[in-house]
């Protein structure tokens, strides 16, 4: 009974080192795995710091570039009530020139009969000047009696006397 006791032992002693080898073997491979797992979080986090300074540059980028547009923003304000102020005082204008000109309108309508008047008698006057101009110049072809000019063969016999 003892031999069976010996053997029983040297059975678990050989199972144990059968375990003990596979076992280290695992954990070898396990060795390698991890390793491979720490030198790609190595290179992970490598890249991970290059991406996060790119996105503070972008970050400080977008904020000078928030700022920028924001100026110009309000720069454009400025231009946009300029002009609309503009466009208030070209309608104001044009208010005034319409209450101008309705204006001038009524009162032409109303003094109509003295402006045709006025037309009437500038054109008498008009009239008088030009022959009391032509008198001036050549007296013997103005005939004063009939008020009117005398025909060119008239004229002749006159120049002749």
């Amino acid at each position: 009974m003892e031999i069976i006791l010996y053997l029983s032992v040297a059975v678990i002693a050989i199972a144990f080192l059968v375990l003990v080898i596979y076992l280290a073997k695992t954990l070898k491979s396990l060795q390698g795995t991890l390793d491979n797992v720490s030198h790609t979080l190595a290179g992970l986090e490598r890249q991970l710091d290059g991406v996060t300074k790119e996105t503070t540059v972008l970050l400080h980028k977008t904020n000078s570039l928030a700022t920028d547009i924001q100026q110009k923003s309000e720069n454009l304000n400025s231009v946009v009530t300029a002009v609309k102020e503009v466009g208030d005082s070209v309608r104001k204008f044009n208010g005034s020139i319409q209450k101008i000109t309705s204006s001038v309108n009524t009162q032409l309508e109303q003094n109509k009969d003295k402006i045709s008047q006025v037309v009437q008698w500038s054109n008498v006057l008009l009239e008088i000047k030009d022959k009391w101009k032509m008198r001036k110049e050549d007296p013997y072809q103005y005939n004063v009696s009939e008020k009117q000019m005398l025909p060119p063969e008239r004229q002749r016999e006159r120049s002749r006397y």
